[in-house]
């Protein structure tokens, strides 16, 4: 029986793990970000297509047996933990003094008027799920504020800005950013375990923001100086395929202490790669690099197509609901940003390249949707809407940076 069992968990990993390669593959042929084509083999996979023509056959496919979904839920989450691990390898780790006071305009503009629209507008967006009103508030006005740094890191790459001025203050600011809004969900998530929809437990409340501050300051002061003290020993000493345990072994037990002082463990793994981001050397690249291929190439492939296989697009799909929230939270973020920045006295268009960009939510994006919609915050009307939010916006702030990239590069804001 537990052959049987073991063939149709294997055989749901390699359809899920081959047709996200594949697609992703076939969507950076056409120039198209590689996440949608790993959430689109979910979609392929899930109920949306093969499970609409064949429901029997996906259902015993993907649920053979009792238990078959638990374990999938496993490469889930480690896939989404190694996402938010290595994308807080690219956070810089060092502010240009001269770009700071901009960095922190852009963090105010990205923060200010999109998470205050998001949480007085909540009501305007449909949810059949019954959540903690406070919770649902937060959780729309996060997915408003939202900024992708996995999704921007790529797109620049691609276009061969990495090293530019313009990529290190849109990323820093998005760092800092996002670090804000993840502890503000930790929060959300803490109110909704709570399971009182008009009472807050304000005990509960503050314990969550307590632990998370003393979190971060464990995992960003004092870490760094444990690790620095390690590199003396023989264990960092080690060869290069040791230490990629070792520094997988620091991120879950980061992730440990973050659920262990009730912060949300997605927040837990940025920190964790925050960490690691800030050990320096040849050895260390190496590493991270070496993590970061063995994360995009198997587990955050797993993730996004499962993503994909959560949603079912025939019943889920609420076009009205999708445009309304795609639109308007679009709009008021990308209008923040930009009349923020013109306080820097940038031009109308050079302030739009900081909004356009900023509105890129991708990955966090769809980390969000996912995590909040398996607290049942949100329905899967939402959950829609919320991922392909976050595609859409990705898409055009590519093809906004695409055509506008030589401006930049006039624009002086090359290193």
């Amino acid at each position: 029986m537990l052959d049987k069992e073991l063939s149709f968990l294997l055989i749901s990993l390699v359809l899920l793990l081959s047709f996200s390669l594949l697609l992703g593959h076939l969507f950076t042929m056409i120039k198209l970000p590689r996440v949608i084509g790993e959430i689109s083999a979910g979609l392929l996979l899930g109920p949306s297509f093969f499970g609409y023509f064949s429901p029997f056959m996906q259902s015993s496919i993907f649920n053979g047996f009792v238990g078959q979904e638990k374990l999938l839920s496993v490469f889930y989450w480690f896939g989404l933990i190694l996402l938010m691990f290595t994308a807080g390898f690219k956070i810089p780790n060092e502010i240009n003094k001269k770009d700071f006071f901009k960095i922190w305009i852009i963090i105010l503009g990205g923060l200010s008027l999109p998470f205050i629209f998001g949480f007085f507008a909540s009501p305007l967006f449909k949810n059949e799920a019954s959540p903690n009103l406070l919770a649902f508030s937060l959780v729309i006005a996060i997915a408003s504020a939202i900024t992708s740094i996995p999704v921007l890191t790529r797109i620049f790459m691609d276009l061969k800005m990495l090293g530019s001025r313009f990529a290190q203050i849109v990323l820093t600011s998005a760092a800092f950013q996002d670090i804000i809004l993840w502890i503000i969900l930790s929060v959300a998530l803490v109110i909704q375990q709570g399971k009182s929809y008009e009472l807050i437990d304000l005990y509960d409340v503050l314990y969550v923001i307590g632990g998370t501050v003393l979190f971060v300051c464990i995992s960003l002061i004092f870490l760094p100086k444990i690790l620095d003290l390690l590199k003396r020993t023989s264990i960092l000493r080690s060869f290069n395929d040791e230490l990629i345990g070792y520094t997988l072994l620091i991120c879950l037990v980061i992730v440990s202490l973050a659920k262990l002082l009730q912060v949300n463990m997605v927040f837990g793994a940025l920190v964790a790669g925050l960490v690691i981001g800030r050990l320096q050397g040849l050895k260390s690249e190496q590493i991270k690099e070496n993590i970061t291929n063995i994360s995009s190439w198997f587990f955050v492939p797993i993730y996004f197509a499962m993503v994909g296989l959560q949603m079912d697009l025939p019943s889920s799909f609420d076009g009205n609901l999708i445009i309304m929230f795609f639109l308007f939270t679009s709009i008021v973020k990308i209008l923040s940003v930009a009349l923020f920045i013109k306080i820097t006295k940038e031009t109308w268009l050079n302030a739009l390249d900081f909004g356009m960009t900023m509105n890129a939510r991708g990955g966090p994006g769809i980390v969000l949707a996912s995590v909040v919609f398996a607290a049942e915050i949100i329905d899967e009307k939402l959950f829609v809407a919320l991922v392909l939010t976050s595609i859409l916006t990705s898409l055009i702030s590519g093809i906004w940076l695409l055509w506008r990239r030589d401006v930049i590069i006039r624009n002086n804001y090359f290193t």
